[in-house]
């Protein structure tokens, strides 16, 4: 039974990956107002997270899996110092905090010499760029997938894996809202498979990630989006 911390376990995908853990495993799950919150805007916030996970799992972290993200729209055309500070947010929420919470993981690991799984939750925006209102989450998302390899070359001999996984869009609240904005139908024309991915989806991969995926496969990035983007 792995000892599981899951960011972003409110909703959607991420509530979707914490209904799929928890049978078989033990979980602490961050959300802004659930039960271990936390709010990733805030700097401190993710380290105090960390500290308190430790806690809620006995002082045993195995997997991290980093899906807490927010996605905003940022328009060229605002005011230089709110566009700045909607991308630093974009930057600190989606990216950032992972990337905290992976070096304090990475370093659990490492002193207490155990093996360990990250799981970074990016987005098809990665490869393919989002909409001209959104550059910081494409900007987050290619990071995040960047560190991802770094760390699975990093420490694979350590036996610390890392994956990313890249949705498209997903039948969440912030996916309908950016769907409908988008032109609803002409949108969707754009998909392959006719249709969203559904939470589900994602977290099966997620899962598989966390606690199946082979050692080789550390470093691999995983697509769901219905072949909207073929790499």
């Amino acid at each position: 039974m792995a000892h599981i911390l899951l960011t972003g376990g409110s909703r959607g995908i991420g509530a979707a990956i914490a209904d799929r853990l928890r049978d078989a495993h033990t979980l602490a799950v961050q959300s802004t107002g659930g039960d271990l919150p936390a709010d990733f805007a805030d700097p401190a916030a993710p380290a105090d997270l960390w500290a308190r996970a430790l806690d809620r799992l006995d002082g045993r972290i195995d997997v991290l899996v980093n899906n807490a993200g927010v996605f905003e729209a940022n328009p060229i055309d605002r005011p230089d110092a709110e566009w700045v500070a909607g991308w630093e947010r974009s930057l600190r929420i989606n990216l950032t905090a992972a990337a905290e919470l992976s070096r304090l993981a990475v370093r659990h690991w490492r002193e207490q010499g155990m093996p360990g799984r990250i799981v970074n939750i990016a987005s098809r925006a990665a490869h393919r760029g989002d909409s001209p209102a959104h550059w910081h989450y494409a900007a987050a998302k290619a990071g995040m997938v960047a560190m991802t390899k770094t760390i699975a070359r990093a420490y694979a001999r350590d036996r610390i894996l890392a994956f990313a996984i890249c949705p498209g869009f997903t039948m969440t609240g912030m996916a309908e809202d950016y769907v409908a904005s988008r032109g609803g139908d002409k949108l969707l024309a754009d998909i392959p498979l006719g249709r969203v991915a559904m939470p589900d989806e994602v977290a099966v991969m997620a899962a598989f990630c966390a606690t199946e995926a082979p050692e080789s496969m550390t470093g691999a990035v995983l697509d769901v989006n219905g072949a909207s983007y073929v790499r």
